[in-house]
């Protein structure tokens, strides 16, 4: 079911391997906008809770939004009991950890999430254990597409990017950008669609669910030639959208 290509994996968290349901999310940013007097729509919620968009301080400015007034309010209305609650894990991802996890395949975490939400999450879920290493993305560690939260989890788990060939996996273009910049392979989990997405995001590999990872003898990895540089990604003939 799995290709057995890489040597060790890293993952992000939201929108990879979990998501939460939307009543939790439409709840969250009620609460911030009564903070911040600032009425979001269903869109807005959306695309700032998945990132859909890209960066989602650019994203606030657009709207008017000051960021550093909207992020301590959003973390100030998240309760992580309640997050870890109305968070669930997606099947695919489960299936795809299970398989790493008994093939006792280095794996790491990296989430942009601050700690004290993605813990609770992780913990609830049984997968805290299942990773090697855990990092919630800071201004000490650099944020992605920076290659600084990899770097730092793959020296956590004694792996050399250079000696080893690594994937970074998750749902949106800065992890992309971090995977390449951090000189690993990048797959890009579309749980959204194009369409909802409003653009197309590329990736060494593209696909709907980690179900669609193919077979090694199934599929060229050297498209991971692509990198920071943009070498590549021109490409895309042999992905799967």
């Amino acid at each position: 079911m799995v290709p057995n290509t890489y040597d060790f994996w890293l993952f992000d968290l939201d929108g990879t391997l979990v998501d939460a349901e939307w009543s939790y999310t439409r709840e969250v940013f009620d609460r911030v906008g009564d903070r911040i007097g600032y009425g979001f729509t269903d869109r807005q919620a959306e695309l700032l809770w998945h990132g859909l968009t890209g960066a989602r301080d650019p994203q606030l400015r657009e709207w008017g939004l000051d960021p550093t007034e909207f992020w301590p309010a959003f973390h100030a209305v998240e309760d992580p009991a309640a997050r870890a609650e109305a968070t669930y894990l997606h099947p695919d991802a489960e299936r795809l950890l299970d398989d790493l996890h008994g093939r006792d395949v280095p794996m790491g975490l990296v989430t942009h999430c601050a700690e004290f939400l993605a813990r609770p999450v992780t913990d609830r879920l049984d997968l805290t254990d299942r990773f090697d290493t855990f990092l919630s993305c800071s201004d000490e560690t650099g944020w992605k597409p920076d290659p600084g939260p990899l770097r730092v989890a793959m020296n956590d788990i004694g792996v050399d990017p250079t000696a080893q060939r690594g994937v970074y996996l998750g749902d949106g273009d800065s992890d992309v950008g971090a995977a390449w910049n951090a000189g690993l392979d990048a797959v890009h989990v579309e749980r959204h669609g194009h369409d909802h997405r409003e653009r197309c995001v590329r990736a060494d590999h593209r696909v709907w669910s980690f179900d669609d990872l193919p077979r090694v003898a199934d599929f060229d990895w050297t498209f991971g030639a692509a990198r920071a540089d943009g070498s590549g990604l021109g490409g895309g003939e042999n992905l799967t959208d």
